[in-house]
C-alpha cells in the first residue's frame, strides 16, 4: 500500500469503529512515521524492506510472537497454537509433536506499505546453527525475553551471536501476564548480564493477570485493550499509580534521543521549543541502527497484547538493507587481502550468500540465499566463487514457511530459495562471474556428542548413506565419519535432542531403518608441555623411492586458539613446494590423538628443520614424515584428555531445591549462582556433559515434573588422571 494512501486512510477512518484487523492497521500505526515517510519525494523498494529474525531462549515465546505478527499483518486469518501444533512456522512433524522450533522458517508479511521478511529461529541450544546462519544474513532482530525467566542462558548465547554480526535489535519482554513477571527486573538483567543499553519505549499497565495495556513513552499516551483478540484498544489516561514512573522513563528516553539529535539536545538543555514525537522517533531509529541502544517493548503474545506496537517498532526503528553498511568480501581473482564492497543496489553486480540447504520433498534440493546486490533471474546461471563453479538457477521461490511461491527474479535485499544448485553449500558465495567476490563464511560450533549408527538390513545400507549425506548438507553441525578401526559409521551433533531428531527424520523422510548406539561424549586432547621429535619417511623400491625428513616442535597453544602452524625452517633446507604437504600431514595426525584417538586441539607445531632428496622427495613423503613426527612429539608432550563442560540452569520450586542441588553435586557439577523469586529458585552452574545423559528423566523424578532445565556448551576442561583412565579403559 503506498504511503500516501496509508496517511489518507488514517485521516478518513479516524472515527470509524475498530471492528477488524485492517481497521486497526489503518488507525494504530504511528501517524508520525507515516507523515515522515510521506514527505520523501522518492522511496526506493529497498527502503521499505525489513529482514528480521526472532531470537530468544527456549520457551520465551518466539513462535507465538511470530504467529501474532502474521495475524495482525493480515498474512494469516486464524491464530495457531504451539501446544496444538498449529502454528505457521513450526511446520515439521517433529516440531508439532514436541511443541518446539527445530528449524528456522522464513515467511513474509506486509505492514503499512513495508515488506517484513521474518525468520523464526529455534531456542534450543541443540539447534544453535539455525540461529547462527539466520543472523548472518539478517539486518535486524527482535530478542524476546520471558517476563518471568528474564535473561536466561540461551538468551545470552543469541545475544552474543547478534553482537558478533553487529545486528541492531529490539527487545520484547513477553509473558507479562504470568505470575511472577517482573518487567523492570528483566530490564536490569539486560544491563547486568548482557551489558546492554536498554531504552524503554513502553511501560506496562498492570502486571500478571491484571496486565491490560501499555503506556507509549514516545507519544505519552496510554492504550488499553478491549477485546480478547487484541485487535481493539482505546486510548486512555495514564494511570495515576504509574505517572511518576512514566515521567522518569520519558526523561531517560529524551536524554537518550539527545545523543543522536543536536536539535533535541538544544531543546532539552535550554527548554526552548517542544521536542516533537517525530524527532524522538528518528533519533531512536538512528541510535538503534548504530547499536548504541536497544529499544524495549512489552506485552503478552499469548494474550494478544503489544504485538501491534511491535510491528510498528519494526518499521520505525529496525534498518532496511540500505541502512546497513555495504557487505564486504575478498576478490578471488587476486591474492590481495584488501576488502571490496557491494552496496545494496539493484544496479550493482549480483552477489548473494547461501545460508541454508534444505531437502524439500516436492522440489528436491533447495538453497536459501540472501541477495546483497544486483538482480538474480530464473533460468540464468550464477557463479559460485567459493568453489569456482557455475550453477544454473532452475527455479526461484519466495518461502512462506513450508509453502513456496515461484518468482521470476529476486533483487538486492531479498531472501529466497533456489532450486537447481548441485554444488553449492552453506556459506558459499554466489556472484556475477565477471565481478567476483567471496563473502565471509559462516562459522559453526563443533559437535559435542556422537553415536554409532548402522543399517538394520543390507537393503537399508545405500538408503542410510544417502540420508546421512543429505542431512549433513543441510546441517553444518551434523558430522559423520567412518571409524578406520571398527568400520562403524559415527554421527555427531550438538546434543541428545539434536541426534534424536536427525535419526527420527531418517526414519520418516528417508524410510531408513537403522540401529543406533548409546550417545557418547566428543572428548578432545591437548598437550601440557613442549616437546620435539623427528619424522622420517624413507622407502626404496627400485627406481624412484620416497624420502621426507622433518624436525618438529609441539607446544601448548592458548585455550580456544586451535591449531597453529609455524614455519621456522632455514632457507633451502626443504623446498617451498613441500610446506603445504607438511602442514597437511600435521593436521592429519592431529585428527586422532595418541591417548584415545580424539582430535587434538590448542597446539602449536613448529617446523624447525629437515632435509630432502632431489629425486626421491615428494608431497606424500613429506606428508607422511610430518604425520609420524607429530605423533611422536605428542607422546612426549604430556597429552591430556579434555571433556565438554555445559552451562546449566535449573528452575525449581522451593521444596525440591535440596534434592536437586545434591544431584548436581553428584554429577561433578559446580554451582556458580542461585537466585530466588517468590519461592522459585534459579540455579546456575557448570556440569560435565558426560554426567548429564538422561538428566531430564532424573529431574522430572526429583521434582514431580515441576522443575525445568536448559544446557548449552560452555568450554572444554582437562579431565583428572583417574577419570581419564576410566574413560580410556586403562585399569
Amino acid at each position: 500500500m503506498p504511503v500516501l494512501e496509508i496517511e489518507k486512510g488514517i485521516t478518513e477512518n479516524k472515527n470509524k469503529p475498530l471492528n477488524d484487523t485492517e481497521g486497526h492497521r489503518r488507525r494504530h500505526f504511528s501517524e508520525i512515521l507515516c507523515n515522515s515517510v510521506a514527505k520523501k519525494n522518492k522511496m526506493t523498494d529497498l527502503s521499505i524492506i525489513r529482514n528480521i529474525g526472532i531470537i530468544a531462549h527456549i520457551d520465551a515465546g518466539k513462535t507465538t510472537t511470530t504467529e501474532r505478527l502474521l495475524f495482525y499483518s493480515g498474512k494469516i486469518h486464524r491464530i495457531g497454537n504451539v501446544d496444538e501444533g498449529t502454528t505457521t512456522t513450526d511446520w515439521m512433524e517433529q516440531e508439532q509433536e514436541r511443541g518446539i522450533t527445530i528449524t528456522s522458517a522464513a515467511i513474509t508479511c506486509e505492514w503499512l506499505g513495508h515488506t517484513i521478511n521474518v525468520i523464526d529461529t529455534p531456542g534450543h541450544v541443540d539447534f544453535t546453527a539455525e540461529v547462527e546462519r539466520s543472523l548472518r544474513v539478517l539486518d535486524g532482530a527482535i530478542v524476546v525475553f520471558c517476563g518471568v525467566g528474564g535473561v536466561q542462558p540461551q538468551s545470552e548465547t543469541v545475544w552474543r551471536q547478534a553482537d558478533r554480526y553487529k545486528i541492531p535489535r529490539l527487545t520484547f519482554i513477553n509473558k507479562l501476564d504470568r505470575t511472577g513477571a517482573n518487567f523492570f527486573g528483566v530490564v536490569d538483567a539486560m544491563k547486568k548480564k548482557l551489558h546492554a543499553n536498554p531504552v524503554l519505549l513502553q511501560i506496562p499497565i498492570g502486571s500478571e493477570d491484571k496486565l491490560s495495556g501499555m503506556v507509549d513513552l514516545v507519544r505519552m499516551k496510554a492504550f488499553q485493550y478491549t477485546d480478547e483478540l487484541g485487535v481493539k484498544f482505546e486510548e486512555t489516561e495514564i494511570p495515576q499509580d504509574i505517572k511518576s514512573l512514566v515521567k522518569e522513563y520519558r526523561a531517560k528516553l529524551i536524554e537518550a534521543s539527545a545523543d543522536a539529535d543536536h536539535n533535541i539536545m538544544h531543546k532539552f538543555v535550554t527548554g526552548e521549543g517542544k521536542i516533537t514525537d517525530e524527532e524522538i522517533t528518528q533519533a531512536i531509529r538512528t541510535l538503534t541502527i548504530s547499536s548504541k541502544i536497544v529499544p524495549v517493548l512489552c506485552g503478552s503474545s499469548l494474550k494478544n497484547k503489544g504485538v501491534q506496537f511491535l510491528l510498528d517498532a519494526i518499521v520505525s526503528y529496525l534498518p532496511s538493507p540500505v541502512d546497513i553498511p555495504a557487505i564486504e568480501g575478498l576478490n578471488p581473482e587476486t591474492e590481495s587481502t584488501e576488502k571490496i564492497k557491494r552496496a545494496a543496489d539493484e544496479e550493482a553486480p549480483a552477489s548473494a550468500l547461501a545460508f541454508k540447504i534444505q531437502t524439500d520433498p516436492f522440489v528436491g534440493r533447495l538453497t536459501y540465499i540472501r541477495v546483497y546486490s544486483g538482480i538474480i533471474k530464473r533460468g540464468h546461471s550464477i557463479y559460485n566463487s567459493t568453489r569456482a563453479q557455475r550453477e544454473r538457477i532452475a527455479k526461484l521461490v519466495k518461502m512462506h514457511a513450508n509453502d513456496r511461491e515461484e518468482v521470476e527474479e529476486v533483487k538486492a535485499g531479498d531472501i529466497a530459495g533456489v532450486v537447481g544448485f548441485k554444488k553449492t553449500f552453506t556459506g558459499d558465495t554466489l556472484c556475477d562471474e565477471k565481478n567476483q567476490i567471496i563473502l565471509e563464511n559462516i562459522k559453526f560450533p563443533d559437535p559435542v556428542i556422537w553415536l554409532a549408527i548402522e543399517p538394520k538390513t543390507k537393503a537399508d545400507d545405500e538408503k542410510l548413506s544417502k540420508a546421512l549425506s543429505k542431512l549433513s548438507e543441510e546441517d553444518p553441525t551434523f558430522k559423520l565419519k567412518v571409524d578406520s578401526e571398527t568400520g562403524q559409521t559415527i554421527i555427531s551433533g550438538m546434543g541428545e535432542l539434536h541426534l534424536e531428531i536427525l535419526v527420527d527424520r531418517m526414519k520418516r523422510e528417508f524410510s531408513v531403518a537403522a540401529n543406533i548406539g548409546a550417545p557418547q561424549v566428543a572428548y578432545k586432547e591437548t598437550v601440557k608441555r613442549i616437546s620435539e621429535a623427528t619424522g622420517k619417511f624413507i622407502r626404496q623400491t627400485g627406481g624412484h623411492g620416497q624420502y621426507g625428513h622433518v624436525e618438529l616442535m609441539v607446544e601448548p597453544n592458548l585455550k580456544g586458539k586451535g591449531f597453529e602452524f609455524i614455519n621456522d625452517i632455514r632457507e633451502g633446507r626443504i623446498p617451498r613446494e613441500f610446506f603445504s604437504s607438511i602442514e597437511d600431514g600435521i593436521i592429519s595426525a592431529l585428527e586422532t590423538g595418541v591417548l584415545g584417538g580424539f582430535p587434538v586441539v590448542d597446539v602449536k607445531v613448529t617446523l624447525q628443520d629437515g632435509s630432502y632428496h632431489e629425486v626421491d622427495s615428494s608431497d606424500i613423503a613429506f606428508k607422511m614424515a610430518a604425520s609420524i613426527g607429530t605423533k611422536e612429539a605428542l607422546k612426549k608432550a604430556s597429552p591430556v584428555l579434555l571433556e565438554p563442560i555445559m552451562k546449566l540452569e535449573v528452575i525449581t520450586p522451593d521444596e525440591y531445591l535440596g534434592d536437586i542441588l545434591g544431584d548436581i553435586n553428584s554429577r561433578r557439577g559446580r554451582i556458580e549462582n542461585m537466585s530466588t523469586n517468590k519461592k522459585i529458585h534459579t540455579i546456575d552452574g557448570y556440569v560435565p556433559l558426560a554426567a548429564m545423559f538422561g538428566y531430564s528423566s532424573s529431574l522430572r523424578s526429583l521434582s514431580q515434573g515441576r522443575a525445568t532445565y536448559t544446557m548449552e556448551p560452555a568450554f572444554y576442561e582437562t579431565v583428572s588422571e583417574k577419570l581419564a583412565q576410566e574413560i580410556l579403559g586403562i585399569v
